[in-house]
């Protein structure tokens, strides 16, 4: 890895990183109040933008609070979880996972493999956040091309930015029967003169996952694919998930230094996360032969899975206010991640190691030239360098270098706001393996959006763009160069052979949504529309072919279209009682291969919210309708219906303290519920029904 000199002197690229405000969708006041303070703003104070996003913040957050990020977003129109057993779940925005959904921590990506692979955990905590914002559709290009899908940025206070006139100290434990999953955590600020600490700290542990009936579908049996051998190899039970169980913890020191016009900080997260891999996504039944045929049978558990991943990330971060007419706010950040994990078999073999050693920085300037225009200009910088070593590697050990630069402009002039953006981006790819070729893409992004306050009760949003995004490097590089298709490295955690093509181009993307925004005092409503039409996208498909029993996916490129509607509707039936009401649909197509897999099945639900003095309460239903439309050779996923109900209660004490106690009760009916989503939704249905009870205490 390059030192951190030629780092610093290499800058390029992106967008308002930390910095977009969060859409003008219809809350009650004090939500609207909460939003202005926690959002990260950088030049549209009002928060008025036509571009789509999701702010979860405050109780919100508190109540939608999961044990992985992908399933605390789950429930909001328009994002779906991928689940891989109670470890991991990646989030899908629009039907996009994986490297098209960029996952941020505080403004910088996540440098790990949650990207790489579905079996991979990402290295965020939500438990830890104080507000946790999702980006889709033209709103993307602000983070890079990468995040042709969607973009979640983390927001938590390792790096105050000012100084408390308090200690401020949070703790907080729950527990879940589903997976007797024990979390705790904490977090303490205070400040020494102009200095401002941060500390905080989480430890989770889990066991197997409780399901209702058999862990392994028996549709999958009855697939001509090959996966019925890894289900036959699988060790099938009922009424729970083997080899699920795990433990994580992680812990963050900061430091910031605040000015009269700013501040500078600096902070250290570590993290270790050590989980299983549900048997049957990982098998290993067929490494087990040899030229006399199958070995002796191994104990029990030797054939399970594990990965222990650590990870330590070094932040950096100064923002200075008011320094010129033409500068506003000056932001930099700098970020350097340690990432690696090793895929244990339970005979204590590694398989595989994987690691990224990353460098990210930012700078960033914004502007206010008048009250009716506000900008802002950015570079971004980013290196590094991604391994997978072992039996089962597929990846060549890569060198990513990633540069360019944003600007991005709004406009009001009375009822009409306007917003242009425009990115330029250029990736570097460089195997170390002599074999590969390098790679080097140009990609150029552009968007349009304008809010028109039609009446006083109601906002139309029209925004479109255009996006690129440079191939991935399991895209461009997986099994590269096979002398015969016998010879493919397996990709246990997806039970596939995995097949890439370093001739691939870049992806564009023409997005174009139409929102309306509704807002008659007790009753608020957000309509979205969105069609997105993909020039030379990239898809993994099952070809039909098998290796070893194994099914052959390759990626592909072909155009394809998205379209889907969104609706969030909130109705306030008395000083007490709110409803809620939404829903999403959304449909993937090739031109050439088909239905895209592993698409979202279509949703609705209902919530009926209560809230009088000390007590909270909820009751709520989510449907979702089977997915017929799975994709070539892929799995499809029955419908499904969701129960949860939960209620808080708060307690003030002393003059400073509270008190919260809260009980959540979660699939009521016991439903077995399999993601459409889900590489592993064969093998690992959803949790049955639990309850989670918890104790929270703020001073």
């Amino acid at each position: 890895m390059r030192n951190l000199v030629s780092v610093t002197l290499s800058f390029s690229l992106i967008a308002i990183g930390t910095h977009q405000a969060q859409a003008q969708t219809p809350q009650k006041a004090q939500q609207e109040e909460i939003y202005e303070l926690i959002t990260t703003a950088i030049h549209t104070k009002s928060s008025e933008t036509a571009l789509p996003v999701t702010v979860l913040a405050g109780d919100s957050l508190h109540d939608a609070i999961r044990g992985t990020l992908g399933d605390t977003l789950a429930s909001q129109p328009g994002i779906n979880n991928a689940s891989f057993g109670p470890a991991v779940g990646q989030t899908v925005i629009r039907g996009q996972q994986g490297r098209r959904v960029m996952n941020l921590s505080n403004g910088i990506p996540n440098a790990d493999a949650s990207g790489n692979s579905a079996d991979h955990a990402q290295t965020v905590e939500a438990i830890l956040a104080t507000s946790i914002e999702v980006l889709r559709g033209p709103s993307t290009l602000l983070y890079g091309g990468g995040a042709i899908g969607g973009v979640v940025n983390v927001i938590d206070r390792r790096i105050v930015s000012a100084l408390p006139e308090t200690p401020e100290l949070a703790i907080e434990t729950r527990h879940d029967t589903a997976a007797d999953m024990n979390t705790a955590v904490g977090s303490l600020d205070f400040a020494t003169g102009n200095f401002a600490w941060h500390f905080d700290g989480m430890k989770r542990d889990w066991n197997a996952l409780d399901i209702p009936g058999l862990a392994i579908d028996p549709a999958y049996l009855d697939m001509d694919s090959g996966v019925e051998a890894l289900a036959d190899d699988a060790n099938d039970t009922e009424g729970f998930i083997p080899n699920s169980g795990g433990e994580s913890t992680a812990a963050t020191a900061g430091l910031s230094w605040v000015l009269a016009n700013g501040f500078i900080g600096m902070s250290i997260n570590q993290q270790d996360n050590t989980y299983g891999l549900p048997p049957g996504a990982h098998s290993h039944a067929h490494e087990h032969e040899d030229a006399n045929g199958p070995a002796e049978p191994e104990a029990p558990g030797a054939d399970f899975v594990f990965i222990d991943m650590e990870r330590t990330r070094y932040d950096l971060s100064g923002e200075w206010n008011d320094l010129a007419s033409w500068a506003e706010t000056v932001t930099y950040q700098l970020s350097h991640t340690d990432y690696a994990h090793a895929e244990i078999e339970g005979t204590g073999a590694i398989g595989t190691r994987y690691s990224n050693d990353s460098w990210q920085q930012r700078l960033q300037v914004t502007h206010t030239d008048t009250s009716e225009r506000h900008g802002v200009i950015g570079l971004q910088y980013s290196q590094e360098e991604f391994a997978a070593l072992g039996d089962e590697s597929f990846i060549p050990v890569t060198d990513i270098d990633s540069r360019g630069v944003f600007v991005v402009e709004d406009f009001h002039n009375g009822p009409l706001t306007f917003e242009l953006g425009a990115r330029f981006n250029q990736d570097v790819y460089a195997p170390l393996n002599d074999n590969a070729p390098n790679r080097d893409f140009a990609t150029v992004s552009f968007s349009g959006s304008s809010l028109w306050d039609v009446t006083d009760t109601a906002t139309l949003g029209l925004a479109l763009s255009r996006s690129q995004r440079a191939p991935s490097v399991e895209e461009l590089y997986s099994n590269y160069g096979l002398a015969t298709p016998e010879a493919c490295v397996i990709h246990f955690a997806t039970g596939s052979c995995e097949v890439g093509n370093v001739d691939f181009t870049e992806e564009t993307s023409l997005n174009t949504d139409l929102t309306l925004y509704l807002d008659y005092g007790r009753f608020s409503a957000t309509f979205t529309a969105f069609y997105n039409r993909f020039n030379d996208y990239i898809g993994q498909i099952n070809t039909g072919a098998n290796v070893d029993d194994f099914p052959v996916r390759a990626y592909r490129q072909d155009d394809a279209r998205f379209t889907g509607i969104e609706v969030d509707a909130n109705l306030e039936l008395n000083a007490e009682f709110d409803l809620r009401i939404f829903g999403d649909t959304i449909a993937g197509n090739f031109d050439s291969n088909g239905d895209v897999p592993r698409m979202p099945s279509n949703r609705y639900g209902m919530e009926l919210s209560f809230n009088k003095a000390r007590w909270t309460a909820y009751a709520s239903m989510l449907h979702a309708t089977a997915q017929d439309q799975p994709g070539f050779a892929e799995l499809p996923s029955a419908a499904w219906t969701r129960f949860d109900m939960g209620a808080d209660y708060s307690m003030e004490t002393g003059a400073n303290g509270d008190l919260l106690l809260f009980v959540k009760l979660r699939n009521l009916t016991d439903e077995e519920i399999r993601l459409s989503t889900s590489y592993l939704r064969g093998f690992a249905p959803e949790a049955g029904r639990s309850l989670e009870t918890g104790v929270r205490y703020r001073y």
